[in-house]
């Protein structure tokens, strides 16, 4: 089945993705392309997008697409900067604002009759973000929408289906923002809403049906929702032809290994789990660097997989969990690497003499989108709910080198703070959360006794994508009931810290 298309141009906002994923969370399909990387085939894209941008149109870097094929012949909305731009350009003025442009805004008017603000009153919420302001509309512009501050505030130009926006839609700020873009890409584009979980599984599982047929597929599951919500796609299009691998690095939570590959035997995957933990423990002696560390971890990962790889006879495709921000990473509007090697868990970079080829069900889905594709697949859903966990697992938790009693010490203590945020109901309000175990050691007393033993720290952020984080503001009845969990119960630690940084500046992991 084609489905209706959106085309979404790049000037490098960081709200791109964001447009992408509220077009789909409409049931219709889009897809982000750089601004200087106009597809050939505009003829199956029904309606275009152009982002905002932090460059200024009227700046020497001012970023100039060719939409020569697209204004006039396809509705265009222009966003931000493509606002601007299309102003700038076409017979309108843009200048340095006087007024601060950046936050809530309220719409003070709005034109009778558009069809572009149907439903939306005067008074709905915007997000503005620019520093530049339209001070003259284009030619043929028409004046749609002001706010107190920002005249012009929407236009749109006559004689075409363009409509222009100095606010963003896409921010969950602008409080009708998805009725906006519904209204433009459904009533006035014409755009049909059929993009939904159950038609991507359908199309998903004919199309690897058709591209791998008979032949084998090799798939390192790492435990996480990605893997498994691809390892589904493919058992349902080539049942036994696919050979999953779940590999213990000597890394992962504790009793993780055993548990996750008693819930993929419980889901009639075709998995074989492979200890190796004394191997990449071995790999990792003495190695203190952080990148140093995930380099051991990351070729004794595929030293491992290799060899299993290989124990599979005429194995002929290797299965990803690549999903779509990681293909858009790769060809970024500002010029970015050409290809993105993925970290190890997805088994990327594999070496050249492994001679595969590839399959990535999920390379097409956002994060979120890949959670409801799993829920349609009937995937329990505290699997899909399991927060993410870095690839090298507990080595970048251990800061510093890695040892055995290292590992006991950080998976004890992680295991009693995630099994604590379940029992409190706090699991799911927390986008990710960890231990780390710091090269520290402080005094403590137990008993009558001295203690010269470790210290960790608890980690707990809420995010939507780990681009930015904020820490979770936890109850102190809560950590303080977790922290003398940890000093009772875990031999070697006798002081619990919490983090509270964001990210930025700090990072999720301290490694």
């Amino acid at each position: 089945m084609q489905h209706d298309k959106v085309l979404i141009l790049d000037f490098g906002s960081q709200y791109t993705q964001l447009i992408a994923r509220r077009v789909r969370e409409l049931n219709i399909y889009s897809e982000i392309h750089p601004f200087n990387k106009i597809p050939n085939n505009l003829q199956e894209y029904k309606a275009v997008i152009l982002s905002g941008s932090p460059n200024s149109v009227r700046g020497e870097d001012a970023l100039h697409p060719d939409l020569s094929e697209i204004r006039g012949k396809k509705p265009v909305l222009a966003v931000c900067y493509g606002a601007q731009y299309l102003a700038h350009f076409s017979g309108g003025e843009v200048a340095p604002s006087n007024t601060r442009e950046y936050g809530r805004a309220n719409l003070s008017f709005i034109k009778s009759n558009e069809p572009f603000f149907a439903h939306i009153h005067t008074g709905s919420q915007v997000w503005m973000s620019h520093s530049d302001t339209i001070k003259q509309l284009p030619t043929n512009g028409v004046l749609i929408a002001s706010t107190h501050d920002v005249k012009n505030a929407a236009y749109r130009i006559e004689g075409e289906e363009t409509y222009a926006i100095q606010f963003h839609p896409e921010v969950y700020h602008s409080t009708d923002g998805k009725q906006l873009l519904e209204n433009f890409l459904v009533s006035i584009a014409g755009l049909h809403q059929d993009w939904t979980p159950d038609s991507f599984i359908e199309e998903t599982v004919e199309a690897i049906e058709e591209k791998v047929g008979n032949e084998k597929v090799v798939l390192g599951l790492s435990g996480g929702v990605d893997s498994t919500v691809a390892a589904v796609l493919l058992n349902k299009a080539i049942g036994k032809n696919l050979y999953c691998i779940f590999v213990n690095n000597g890394l992962l939570r504790k009793n993780e290994f055993e548990n996750v590959l008693n819930q993929y035997e419980g889901m009639g995957l075709n998995v074989k789990g492979v200890d190796a933990s004394a191997r990449f423990l071995n790999a990792l002696k003495g190695i203190e660097d952080p990148e140093q560390k995930r380099k051991a971890i990351g070729n004794a990962f595929i030293e491992v997989f290799d060899d299993e790889a290989h124990k599979i006879e005429d194995v002929t495709f290797l299965a990803q969990g690549t999903i779509y921000p990681d293909v858009i990473e790769s060809v970024s509007a500002t010029g970015g690497p050409s290809a993105t090697i993925k970290s190890h868990h997805n088994v990327g970079g594999l070496p050249d003499f492994m001679k595969l080829k590839i399959v990535e069900p999920l390379r097409a889905i956002f994060k979120d989108e890949v959670r409801r594709v799993g829920k349609s697949l009937g995937i329990n859903p505290e699997l899909l709910g399991r927060h993410p966990f870095p690839g090298p697992g507990l080595g970048i938790r251990i800061l510093g080198d890695i040892t055995a009693e290292k590992v006991r010490i950080l998976q004890e203590v992680d295991h009693i703070f995630i099994s604590g945020l379940k029992e409190w109901g706090l699991y799911d309000k927390v986008w990710q959360a960890g231990a780390m175990l710091l090269p520290v050691n402080s005094v403590g007393v137990m008993g009558d006794e001295r203690t010269y033993e470790k210290c960790v720290a608890l980690r707990a952020v809420e995010s939507t994508d780990g681009m930015t984080a904020d820490w979770v503001n936890l109850p102190y009845e809560f950590l303080q009931k977790i922290s003398n969990d940890i000093i009772n119960k875990v031999k070697g630690v006798n002081r619990v810290v919490y983090d509270i940084s964001s990210k930025p500046p700090a990072t999720i992991e301290w490694e």
